[in-house]
């Protein structure tokens, strides 16, 4: 990769990393509900998650959506239950718990695997792979790829983690709380819209 390259995909792994999506609406909620050091392990699934994500990419799973394009739209669709019974979880979250009920972050695994059913994050790898990656070197250019990506999410993951956490002490009041968890599962179900048209066109052409 040539150094102007280089920083062109900077510029795009940050914006693509910093904007928000279901990853860091979840690490907002994750901040404010549990703290920056209890949402750690959720920062690292995600970078870590992510990461195989772009070099399954490179090495070639991509390429099995163009043989089998159903298989695409089975993992988006799952994807897409999946992230609305996060949005329902999160938004329970602000409501009053009794003992046996008591949320808790997301571990290192399961933000790890959700790379897998995030709408966002195969955009952003499929991406990165198609308009970034030169085929002279390919292997070496998507390991850097990669990297620089790693580099650049692992911050802004962070950030909005950081960022929950200050929102801490304005949203101690129980009431306030309940607000933004909700507020932050309609923002989770909003990331959806992409593939609810998709569904809704595809209905719309079995019917006709």
């Amino acid at each position: 990769m040539t150094p102007d390259l280089i920083a062109a995909f900077v510029l795009y792994a940050f914006v693509s990393s910093i904007t928000p999506g279901p990853n860091n609406t979840m690490l907002l909620a994750s901040g404010v509900n549990f703290g920056l050091r209890a949402s750690l392990p959720h920062i690292l699934g995600i970078n870590i998650g992510f990461s195989i994500l772009v070099l399954s990419c490179g090495l070639g799973i991509g390429a099995l959506f163009e043989l089998w394009p159903a298989l695409h739209d089975v993992l988006k669709y799952a994807g897409a239950l999946y992230m609305a019974w996060l949005a329902w979880k999160i938004a329970r979250s602000g409501a009053p718990q009794t003992a046996g009920a008591k949320p808790k972050p997301f571990t290192f695994l399961q933000a790890a695997a959700f790379q897998w059913v995030n709408p966002k994050a195969w955009i952003m790898a499929i991406g990165a792979i198609a308009a970034y990656t030169p085929a002279d070197g390919f292997f070496t250019n998507v390991l850097i790829i990669t990297l620089l990506y790693s580099l650049t999410g692992g911050p802004s993951s962070l950030a909005w983690a950081a960022a929950g956490t200050l929102l801490r002490g304005f949203l101690a009041n129980p009431k306030r709380l309940q607000v933004f968890n909700i507020a932050m599962a309609l923002l989770l179900l909003a990331s959806l819209y992409p593939v609810m048209i998709d569904a809704a066109q595809g209905i719309g052409l079995m019917l006709h």
